[in-house]
């Protein structure tokens, strides 16, 4: 598959942003760390051409706060690495983490826009009315480029969100959802596997989180439920995306698209604590600038679930085009919350967004 381009086209989103955009292919290279090797003059190209993006919002750029007492292990928050995170999260932890709260929707962002002192648990993933679903997710054994986030403020928690590896300049880069909030002292577990002893991609420390001041998951606000976020390098000084490889951000290229799905319900919704996966294709979200799939199985805990186009089985990386997430936290009301996911429409903003977190 052909690399990154260098030559920027101009695209328009739906909601009238004219940004430019990132023409990419993604990589065929068959090792994982050769696969961008070659890349980094085409990635810096990208940054200059993204920094020109317009940012109509102030984007969040802060580290959280430590809160509440220091827990037995954890490693002070100025400090917090990915060597930190590992020796804190145990398979034992990780087993034995405390389900989430209830889920409420739009109960995860905080109103300023910065971390919370404990991470909310996601929203409630709604869902469309009982009726005959035409497609459902199926359980596999996940990507390494797709990952669960796990909170260490507050309570002990167990993964709450998914997140993605998206390719960048410094391949420290992750996506997810606005309202997934990481917090201080997180961490990223690429392709997640419950109960294993050591994980096959790592444990990474989530350092910065970048979101919009105005995310949310009602109205306009909605449309901005996308963050990113830099996680430390390996003990070893690998980066995330040389391990893993990385998707690469591309704008949405309309509201029609035939898209792969992946993400990772928590265990207090799916018990078999397992990645799943679903084709689908997409459509407008009625009224609304988001778009819509439908596909059951993705309950809570798949928020900031990337979608996908021209996923390449043998890397397991594609484009990346939207995340779940969005109005409502990534769903409608409603029983069967499982059926129907939302994504904000990748524009303007979210390129915006994107060169600021790879300015980091």
């Amino acid at each position: 598959m052909a690399r990154p381009s260098t030559e920027p086209t101009v695209s328009t989103d739906p909601t009238g942003s004219t940004a430019p955009t990132v023409s990419t292919e993604p990589t065929d290279a068959a090792r994982v760390r050769r696969r961008w090797s070659h890349a980094a003059t085409a990635a810096l190209g990208m940054v200059v051409c993204l920094a020109t993006a317009p940012a109509g919002h102030a984007a969040e750029s802060a580290r959280g706060a430590a809160a509440g007492a220091a827990r037995p292990g954890l490693a002070p928050a100025a400090s917090w690495t990915s060597r930190d995170a590992a020796a804190y999260w145990t398979s034992e932890r990780m087993a034995a983490a405390a389900p989430g709260r209830d889920d409420t929707p739009g109960g995860s962002a905080s109103a300023s826009g910065t971390a919370a002192a404990a991470p909310a648990a996601e929203p409630a993933k709604p869902a469309a009315p009982a009726a005959q679903v035409p497609n459902t997710a199926q359980h596999f054994d996940g990507v390494p480029s797709v990952g669960v986030l796990f909170s260490v403020d507050g309570d002990a928690r167990t993964h709450h969100c998914t997140a993605s590896v998206v390719h960048s300049p410094h391949r420290n880069l992750i996506l997810t959802a606005g309202h997934c909030n990481p917090g201080t002292h997180a961490a990223f577990v690429p392709q997640y596997r419950s109960g294993a002893t050591t994980q096959p991609y790592g444990v990474w420390a989530i350092e910065e989180s970048f979101a919009y001041d105005d995310r949310g998951t009602t109205g306009d606000k909605a449309d901005l439920d996308f963050a990113f976020a830099t996680v430390a390098p390996a003990e070893d000084g690998r980066s995330l995306e040389e391990v893993t490889g990385g998707n690469l951000l591309t704008p949405t290229p309309g509201y029609t698209n035939d898209v792969t799905v992946i993400g990772y319900p928590n265990v207090r919704n799916d018990p078999a604590d397992r990645a799943v996966r679903c084709d689908a294709r997409t459509a407008r979200l009625t009224g609304t600038r988001e778009l819509r799939m439908d596909c059951g199985g993705f309950y809570g805990g798949t928020s900031g679930s990337p979608w996908l186009t021209d996923l390449d089985d043998e890397t397991g990386t594609g484009r990346v085009i939207g995340v779940i997430g969005g109005l409502n936290g990534g769903g409608p009301k409603g029983p069967h919350n499982d059926r129907t996911s939302y994504s904000p429409y990748f524009g303007g903003k979210i390129l915006s967004l994107y060169s600021r977190a790879v300015r980091s």
